[in-house]
């Protein structure tokens, strides 16, 4: 979530125009990668209040029912906040508060402060029972306050005693420039100075909150119960009017962390970017809880988010693009492959990713094509030998879904072990499979065919191992040659075609002009024709797509403008209307992934110029999504401008963390949102991946929450990640790692 200003990402991360290559490049060097580890309290034994860590990496949080400590945690693999009993002769002590004071752990009781530290040689006295707060000066002076009165102490001497004149103290902070303590009531501000020791009134207000001193000790950052204000302090003036445009605006906590401002509020964290606008941290990716308690500065460059249910360690990681490549090829290999499938993992239980199997899918082909086709590019960027053999595995995968089924040159769904069929709703689309104990899924649609050529395609071109290459091209083959035999129609076990398995005119020509499917069935029967005659060289496949494009309009179709594509004419029929109630992004996954075979491989040049301008215009409609696999799809064509740094920032700031937690956005005032709309556009500009829901390709990037089924499953990164970074790896325009 370390957002960058696109504008000037080019300067930022090395994005650079060279006089050999046309198209922009992406330079990889490290960036600082988000990711949270969690540690889950027990609130019936921990009502915490306080965090705080030290110089040896020590977080200690404190409780009202005492201090308590992190246990185990990793990334993914939550710990616990435990009673902390490595001090043991602490037990007694009446701990009222905690803090980091020159980085070490310093503590507040109703008697003194003092430390483990320093040989244990701070033990300054104090006289205030009930002291609940407390802030570390110079040369080991505290300011002590029990809300109501103030006590300046060093040494166990008392150097000042105060009170504010009609407010509660309910924050204090020190100003080491000016060698002076800030006060924060409920309404109001005030400064003491440690050698003049005169209490001065700075400023007034109303449900004041949490407060700290921020910018190099130039400013004061106020939270309210309704935003936040900030206080010039060489001026002693409140800057501008009250803050909020916040993501939540009932602040409980600020802290400056690493020259970067932090608030919690009632609904998560979130951190001030340098360009006004803010990186929002909510639900369990991030965090054990939304109700923010305490902010403070962690080990190794995180930040410490205590809730009322655990604490959320949020860590800043640098790392290339290639580095979070390997983690998330890792991912896929432990948790996402089934027989040879990359499928999803669910059934978890509150994102324990032990508890999770891999489920079958409709579309295990497509979602395997996509990760295939990133192996692929994985390949022909790097010659690694372990994405070759992911190749292998998931080709034998891809082509068995041909095999275990009867219907010739018919690709399944997928398949499972029988008996596996019992425990599903949708019985109808399996069918028993002649190989004894496996059944497969019928029903194949359109979408699952395009990826099935998109993948076959690259691998025929790109993979020089003989075999793949060798069963890629009877792939091609074996499935186009069904689809021409039975008239442009995939047939399924029943002699029936599949619902969405038709590519004669007869259907697609049936929709309006303006209906996507028109133009999209044309788009994709012309990609996986060319694709098959490019590689097997059959004239049949070369004339019907002539015949197609020629004859019956699908030239005329596929070059049609995407902006006269919206809802069917009041005339239609009750199908064209339901298929073009909106923008279908599903329909966006199977126009780019048949972009590749459509331009590519294109019958001659003159097709390939407007097969250009055709892509150019369906991409120039998707760019406020910012979708990364888009970009890099539309770059296939060569063109300069496809947003590349848009694309960069979808690659970095997609979270670490692809659980399905519940996300939260609708709720935010720091985003502009539309009235309803044909896209489904809800906001004027694209959230950032990490604060969205977490999804496939063909879905609605301007999603702002999922409410349902909290921690229930993971995607897999290989479709949703690793297909666009190794295609821009493999196209050049992103690059090795850069020292």
């Amino acid at each position: 979530m370390q957002k960058h200003l696109l504008l000037s990402l080019l300067l930022l991360t090395g994005v650079t125009f060279t006089h050999a290559q046309v198209q922009p490049v992406y330079k990889d060097k490290p960036y600082l990668q988000d990711f949270s580890i969690k540690y889950y309290a027990d609130t019936t034994q921990s009502s915490l209040k306080q965090v705080a860590s030290d110089r040896n990496g020590i977080i200690q949080m404190l409780a009202k029912e005492g201090l308590r400590h992190t246990s185990a945690g990793q990334f993914l693999y939550p710990g616990k906040v435990v009673p902390d009993r490595n001090y043991r002769y602490m037990k007694d002590k009446n701990i009222s508060a905690i803090i980091s004071y020159q980085d070490q752990l310093v503590y507040l009781t109703d008697q003194v402060v003092f430390s483990n530290a320093w040989a244990g040689t701070l033990f300054s006295k104090h006289s205030l029972p009930n002291a609940k707060l407390f802030a570390g000066g110079k040369d080991f002076a505290f300011l002590i306050s029990d809300g109501a009165s103030l006590e300046l102490i060093k040494d166990s001497k008392s150097l000042w005693n105060g009170k504010l004149p009609d407010d509660s103290v309910i924050g204090l902070a020190f100003q080491g420039n000016a060698n002076q303590f800030w006060i924060l009531g409920n309404k109001s501000v005030y400064k003491v100075g440690v050698q003049d020791k005169r209490l001065t009134k700075v400023l007034s207000g109303t449900d004041f909150t949490a407060f700290d001193i921020a910018s190099k000790e130039s400013k004061i950052v106020i939270g309210t119960v309704d935003g936040y204000i900030s206080l010039d302090i060489p001026t002693g003036k409140q800057t501008g009017s009250m803050n909020r445009k916040l993501p939540a605006t009932k602040i409980t906590a600020v802290k400056e962390v690493n020259g970067k401002v932090w608030f919690g509020s009632d609904m998560g964290a979130f951190a001030l970017r340098a360009d006004g606008k803010f990186d929002y941290y909510f639900g369990e990716r991030w965090l054990p809880g939304n109700a923010v308690i305490d902010i403070a500065k962690g080990p190794k460059n995180s930040v410490l988010v205590l809730s009322t249910k655990g604490l959320g360690q949020i860590q800043f990681k640098s790392m290339t693009l290639e580095e979070k490549a390997k983690h998330f090829d890792q991912q896929v290999r432990l948790r996402h492959i089934r027989n040879g499938f990359n499928s999803q993992l669910t059934g978890l239980t509150h994102g324990d990713l032990s508890t999770g199997f891999t489920e079958d899918s409709d579309n295990d082909g497509l979602w395997t094509a996509m990760y295939l086709g990133g192996q692929i590019f994985r390949y022909a960027a790097t010659k690694d030998p372990d994405a070759l053999q992911n190749c292998r595995e998931s080709m034998d995968a891809m082509e068995r879904l041909f095999t275990v089924n009867p219907v010739a040159g018919f690709p399944a769904r997928s398949f499972e072990r029988s008996g596996h069929i019992n425990e599903l709703h949708d019985i109808e689309r399996w069918q028993h499979s002649p190989e004894k104990e496996w059944d497969w899924k019928a029903t194949t649609s359109s979408d699952e065919v395009i990826g099935h050529i998109f993948a076959f395609g690259a691998a025929a071109e790109l993979v020089d191992d003989p075999k793949i290459k060798k069963q890629a091209i009877m792939l091609i083959d074996t499935v186009m040659s069904h689809i021409v035999k039975n008239n442009m129609y995939l047939i399924d076990y029943d002699g029936k075609p599949t619902q969405w398995g038709k590519w004669h005119p007869d259907y697609v020509n049936s929709f309006p002009t303006n209906v996507g499917d028109r133009k999209l069935n044309s788009s994709n029967i012309v990609a996986m024709l060319q694709t098959a005659y490019h590689f097997t060289k059959k004239e049949k496949y070369k004339a019907k797509a002539f015949e197609l494009m020629n004859k019956h309009g699908y030239y005329e179709n596929m070059m049609r403008p995407m902006s006269i594509i919206g809802r069917a004419p009041e005339d239609a029929d009750e199908h064209a209307k339901h298929m073009s109630d909106g923008w279908n992004h599903s329909d966006d996954e199977m126009y780019f992934l048949g972009y590749w075979g459509l331009y590519r491989y294109a019958l001659n040049d003159t097709l390939k110029a407007s097969y250009k301008k055709q892509i150019i215009d369906h991409w120039q409609a998707e760019r406020p999504e910012k979708e990364g696999a888009w970009n890099i799809f539309t770059a296939v064509t060569g063109t300069k401008d496809f947003d590349l740094n848009e694309s960069v920032w979808y690659l970095r700031e997609h979270p670490m963390d692809l659980i399905d937690w519940v996300i939260k956005n609708s709720h935010r005032k720091d985003i502009e949102k539309l009235e309803p709309n044909f896209r489904k556009q809800t906001t004027k500009e694209v959230l950032p991946p990490d604060e969205r829901p977490v999804q496939r390709h063909n879905g609605n990037m301007f999603n702002l929450d999922r409410t349902g089924g909290n921690g229930s499953g993971e995607h897999s990164a290989g479709d949703i990640w690793l297909l666009p970074y190794w295609m821009g790896r493999y196209l050049g325009i992103i690059s090795a790692p850069q020292k």
